[in-house]
């Protein structure tokens, strides 16, 4: 799954998750690895479901994600905030 968040990332295309219960659909920015060597996903929510009722900057464990796809949408490139 990092492999194709990676892809993703190259190519700016949105992305739909199902995370922690619910979809979210999401523009990926940067993938890699903790501390303790688990993979996040450091990515800009714009729709879908929050636990928090917030949208925005998120980072997920990719090992939690259930399913992801990729759903034909691109996005210009880095949102406000990244660093």
């Amino acid at each position: 799954m990092v492999t194709k968040i990676a892809q993703a990332i190259r190519n700016r295309q949105i992305l739909i998750c199902q995370y922690n219960g619910g979809e979210r659909i999401v523009e990926p920015h940067c993938v890699g690895y903790g501390r303790e060597q688990q993979p996040l996903l450091r990515c800009y929510q714009t729709a879908g479901h929050s636990e928090s009722g917030r949208l925005g900057w998120k980072l997920f464990r990719v090992d939690r994600i259930d399913e992801l796809t990729n759903n034909g949408e691109t996005f210009e490139g880095p949102r406000q905030g990244y660093n």
